[in-house]
């Protein structure tokens, strides 16, 4: 069996080196939480390196992945500083095995949280909300793997980028959300496709942070989860994101 911090070494440098590794779930059972255990360490490996923590992102948050990964509830991966792209800043194709970009919604804290919120309660604790494009990148063969596999994996994390930050609005149901490559309609979907309401995943934040210890401190973002599948990036150059009521999210690649 390969240790924790193993694992955690493996995936840490299949990310460094764009190599895909195989799956551990292959080669032996384990549970989810030493899955994120794995994931701790990993995160650890990326800190070490100087880059903090500056928030965290929500996985599985569609019905529709819940049911075709077999699981009854959402997961939690954590952000690095490195991981955020600003307007000016491409993302390097280069640095990544098998990228794919996700449709998003992203909520700023206005204070530390120390416990699980309803969704009512949440909406409290940010002051902003913006559109954003997630850039997920599994550090495994052929984009496959299982619950475990994929939260060792910090639930696929790679890069994000946040558009303009707007007030909190009092509800967040029924917005178009449209997402372009190279100006032609990728793939589009509804705000309500994230867990019917991007509230109920930033509770679901909460309540995953407080099980797992990931800390959720004031200024950190929380990617709610994506509205629609994700959508390989092939020779596309330019991704742009456009969310009713909050604007646009776009990066570049090279």
């Amino acid at each position: 069996m390969i240790s924790i911090s193993e694992k955690a070494s493996i995936l840490h440098r299949a990310a460094r080196t764009q190599t895909p590794v195989k799956q551990f779930s292959l080669s032996e059972n384990y549970s989810l939480e030493s899955a994120y255990q794995v994931q701790h360490e990993l995160i650890r490996l990326r800190q070490e390196e100087g880059f903090p923590i500056v928030g965290v992102k929500m996985g599985f948050t569609s019905h529709a992945k819940m049911k075709q990964m077999g699981v009854k509830d959402v997961i939690i991966g954590q952000l690095t500083s490195d991981m955020q792209l600003n307007k000016r800043e491409p993302l390097l194709k280069a640095n990544c095995c098998h990228p794919r970009a996700e449709p998003e919604i992203a909520f700023r804290l206005n204070t530390d949280i120390y416990e699980p919120l309803t969704a009512n309660e949440v909406i409290n604790y940010v002051d902003r909300v913006a559109a954003a494009i997630e850039i997920i990148d599994s550090r495994y063969e052929s984009f496959k793997f299982s619950l475990e596999d994929v939260v060792s994996d910090n639930c696929s994390s790679c890069a994000f980028i946040l558009g303009q930050w707007c007030d909190v609005p009092l509800g967040l149901n029924g917005l178009d959300m449209k997402m372009s490559f190279d100006g032609q309609l990728e793939t589009e979907g509804s705000s309500d496709d994230i867990l019917d309401n991007p509230f109920e995943a930033l509770a679901a934040s909460t309540r995953l942070a407080c099980r797992y210890n990931i800390p959720l401190m004031k200024g950190m973002i929380v990617l709610a989860g994506a509205s629609t599948t994700a959508s390989f990036i092939r020779k596309t150059l330019n991704v742009n994101l456009r969310v009713d009521g909050l604007g646009e999210a776009s990066f570049t690649i090279i």
